[in-house]
């Protein structure tokens, strides 16, 4: 089949998630993405649609055991290609699957730092992510009880095996998910 179009993507992650702050994850994951892959010269519907769908099994299994193999099963039973659940196996350090590729490697590095952008602008007091600014997220992410379920050392070697600057993948990850403010409900 190849890769699915972002009309697809997104009937399957909402067929899988409910969850309305799972399913904004997806789409902030999948504007990083976006972004990155114009930046490195790839194809951004490909890229936007691996970050889609990286986690859109994980309402259903959310186990280690489960997620994301179980998502991955279903991506490869409707024809989907290996590059993107490669990638998607990839996101987890738990699933034995090294990162290779710059797809790999940039899915890696957007998630989790995702998580926390979103949590930094959830405690500004406009709740808006306009007003979020790179020095606002490192300030927070120096206070190792804000978001506790954040991975730093996960965005740390995922900007490293990107080659970026931290303080710029921070800066990177925060533009792209301002473009898409009101789709994020931020």
């Amino acid at each position: 089949m190849g890769w699915p179009s972002r009309e697809e993507a997104i009937a399957l992650l909402k067929e899988y998630t409910k969850n309305e702050n799972l399913v904004k994850h997806a789409l902030a994951v999948e504007a990083a993405m976006r972004d990155y892959a114009e930046r490195f010269g790839e194809d951004p519907e490909k890229w936007g649609v691996t970050g889609l769908l990286h986690d859109f099994d994980y309402e259903r299994y959310p186990s280690l055991e489960d997620h994301p193999f179980k998502g991955v099963k279903i991506l490869k039973e409707k024809g989907y290609p290996e590059a993107m659940t490669r990638a998607i196996l990839a996101h987890g350090d738990h699933t034995g699957v090294s990162r290779q590729t710059l797809l790999e490697k940039t899915l890696y590095a957007v998630d989790e730092l995702t998580g926390l952008i979103v949590a930094v602008a959830l405690v500004r007091p406009s709740k808006r992510i306009a007003d979020v600014k790179v020095t606002s997220v490192i300030k927070k992410w120096k206070d190792k009880s804000f978001a506790r379920g954040v991975n730093r050392q996960d965005i740390e070697i995922g900007a490293k095996q990107l080659g970026i600057d931290l303080r710029e993948h921070i800066k990177n990850v925060l533009e792209s998910m301002k473009k898409i403010s009101s789709e994020l409900g931020l």
